[in-house]
């Protein structure tokens, strides 16, 4: 028996005996979090249809608990695994608990009837998702977000070992994005059920999974931990990112710095001078920044946006060339701006640099910028 709950071995997927991804080896352990990102079109859905069985491999096959997926009737499979995909089902003259009920059709008999039980668990899976109040809505009628908790209800209600999902936050706002996923999240932990899926948002994927798989090109081209896949070089490669920069620490995407000569220099610390360098890159205005510690927050942006950044190692006093660096930028920027820095021990010659500003006439008014 194999540690892992679900695994591939030597699948290869894609369309009409055409393979657009080969060689796809993944091993998941119960209650794990896996989630596929990637760029539009990369094979993400398709991988995710082929091991639930909505295409057929090409090469290989999909095991859950060492049993063949390939081998399984679509019942036996349904026990198993659940799906929430894309495509929009069709649900008319169905109310929301019509939807939900289709959950329990594995387990009926072949008139489908629901017993009392059936149910309870139909009424227990529309409230995990807080979705009680949609259960004599039109499925029709409800838009979009509403439509997806209802699908995830569906899933729940059919008492899967593993749920796979494509895109599952795609029609959500925020606050309905971090509950599904908060949904998901407790689903994995509590109760030990695999949940597979892609996501857009690689922030989120980042925070709320295990694993994480690449999709770009004909093979999948990483598979391991947040901590393996997300970094700088490896982002940039999957999404060939040539006209701005993932931040890995903030684990969000940051517009290109703006080009040509720096005109202004911030002077900050502790994440005062975020908002300022958010405000230049908007009105496109190349711009210095320091002396910033490498742990400082401002650092972290710093690096992505400014046409510079004078830096000094963490807890280590300003040393005379970063001083003397930071005091020639400033010179040659013409304007400084003091978006304000606490002052220590370690960095008092940061006292030093804005008085210098000031004696030069080079201090400028924030609300400009």
């Amino acid at each position: 028996m194999s540690d892992y709950y679900f695994r591939t071995s030597e699948l290869s997927v894609g369309y009409g005996g055409n393979v657009l991804i080969h060689d796809i080896e993944i091993n998941i352990k119960a209650g794990e979090i896996v989630t596929l990102i990637g760029p539009n079109g990369s094979g993400k859905s398709t991988i995710l249809k082929t091991v639930t069985k909505h295409l057929a491999a090409i090469k290989g096959d999909s095991f859950i608990a060492d049993a063949s997926v390939g081998s399984m009737s679509y019942k036996e499979l349904s026990r198993k695994l659940a799906v929430v995909l894309t495509e929009r089902i069709k649900g008319e003259l169905l109310t929301c608990r019509d939807v939900v009920s289709t959950g329990r059709y594995p387990y009926t008999n072949t008139l489908g009837l629901l017993s009392p039980e059936d149910h309870e668990k139909v009424r227990s899976a529309m409230e995990r998702v807080h979705a009680l109040d949609l259960a004599d809505r039109d499925f029709t009628a409800i838009s979009d977000g509403q439509r997806q908790r209802i699908l995830l209800a569906r899933a729940i209600c059919q008492e899967p070992r593993i749920i796979v999902l494509d895109e599952p936050t795609s029609f959500l706002d925020i606050r309905h994005k971090l509950e599904l996923l908060s949904i998901l999240r407790s689903m994995a932990k509590e109760s030990g059920i695999t949940v597979i899926m892609s996501l857009h948002e690689i922030d989120l994927a980042q925070k709320i999974s295990d694993k994480i798989m690449c999709v770009s090109g004909d093979v999948i081209s990483h598979f391991g931990s947040p901590d393996e896949i997300f970094r700088e070089e490896i982002i940039n490669e999957l999404y060939r990112i040539n006209n701005g920069a993932y931040n890995i620490i903030f684990g969000s995407v940051e517009l290109p710095p703006p080009a040509g000569e720096p005109k202004v220099f911030v002077i900050s610390g502790c994440g005062s001078g975020i908002p300022v360098f958010r405000r230049l890159q908007k009105r496109n205005i190349p711009f210095c920044s320091g002396i910033l510690y490498k742990n400082d927050i401002d650092y972290q942006v710093a690096v992505k946006l400014a046409a510079e950044v004078i830096a000094e190692e963490p807890f280590m006093p300003i040393s005379d060339e970063a001083y003397d660096r930071a005091l020639d930028a400033m010179k040659r920027c013409g304007r400084v701006v003091c978006a304000g820095v606490p002052i220590g021990e370690t960095n008092r010659r940061v006292s030093q640099l804005i008085a210098e500003a000031e004696k030069l006439g080079l201090i400028a008014d924030p609300d400009e910028y």
